[in-house]
């Protein structure tokens, strides 16, 4: 007798929260989600006017045939701040594709610190992640982006895969602010080459959008930024109020402080409130 063998379609989950503006408090109004993919409690270290949620992948990563899908929608006035347990990991996708999609939908008036733990895209991988994020009137976010090629840790070396990257900001009338768009593989020369990655296995962004966030800023910022063989970073300001912190390192974690120092400096200018490190980056 014949065996029908079906091949495994992978995980598809999806994750939509909805935050609120109720009175002096911001919660967190709507929570559906589908598949692996579920947030936990909603807290409010700061007070009541932000609230922190923790958005988590029980797999703990993405494998080929994987489908996530997160949807973000802070309503006007309210400040939201979304992170991760534990880095995103991308595992070898024995010849299709894992994708996740995310859309961040900032209100008039309201507030978002997005900063998820990073990428790590194991050999043999091929990733794809797409980020949006729209902007209502006078609303003001900062987000940031990492990834590591390869699984540092365990002496892995990314030599085989692909990574591709979308990011799309759009303001209140859904004009293109800025858009990037990166395909890069395993092999190719973007990884060597001075003008891209420069041999550095980590590449991050912390993107920022407010009325604060002016070339003179920029250029305030610039003066203390790092230029050397292990870590080099560098700022740039863009039409709209945008600014982007482009950083390249060996190593993570020293990638990751810095952006953290940014995201503590840039809080209180952009979003008009203190920054103190997350407790769960202590964990």
């Amino acid at each position: 007798m014949n065996s029908l063998h079906t091949p495994c379609v992978g995980w598809h989950a999806a994750l939509t929260l909805g935050f609120a503006r109720q009175d002096a408090r911001t919660v967190l109004a709507t929570r559906r989600h589908h598949g692996p993919l579920v947030v936990q409690k909603s807290l409010h270290p700061e007070g009541p006017g932000i609230c922190h949620a923790v958005v988590v992948h029980p797999p703990g990563g993405i494998a080929g045939g994987d489908a996530l899908s997160i949807d973000i929608d802070v309503g006007e006035h309210a400040h939201a701040v979304l992170t991760t347990p534990g880095a995103t990991k991308w595992y070898k996708s024995q010849g299709r594709f894992g994708t996740q999609d995310i859309t961040l939908t900032v209100r008039d008036g309201a507030k978002l610190d997005w900063l998820p733990l990073e990428n790590i895209v194991f050999d043999h991988a091929d990733a794809r992640q797409r980020i949006t994020v729209r902007l209502g009137e006078n609303a003001s976010v900062i987000g940031w982006d990492a990834t590591l090629l390869g699984r540092q840790a365990a002496g892995e070396q990314w030599a085989h895969g692909q990574w591709r990257s979308t990011f799309e900001l759009r303001d209140a009338t859904d004009r293109l602010l800025w858009a990037e768009q990166a395909v890069l593989g395993a092999d190719d020369a973007q990884r060597t080459g001075t003008a891209a990655l420069a041999g550095f296995p980590v590449f991050a962004a912390l993107w920022a959008v407010g009325a604060a966030c002016t070339r003179e800023l920029a250029e305030s910022l610039a003066e203390s930024l790092p230029f050397n063989d292990t870590l080099r970073a560098g700022i740039t300001c863009l039409p709209g109020n945008v600014l982007v912190l482009r950083v390249l390192g060996h190593d993570m974690e020293a990638v990751r402080q810095l952006l953290v120092s940014h995201w503590l400096t840039l809080r209180p200018l952009v979003h008009g409130v203190p920054a103190e490190p997350l407790r769960l980056w202590a964990t």
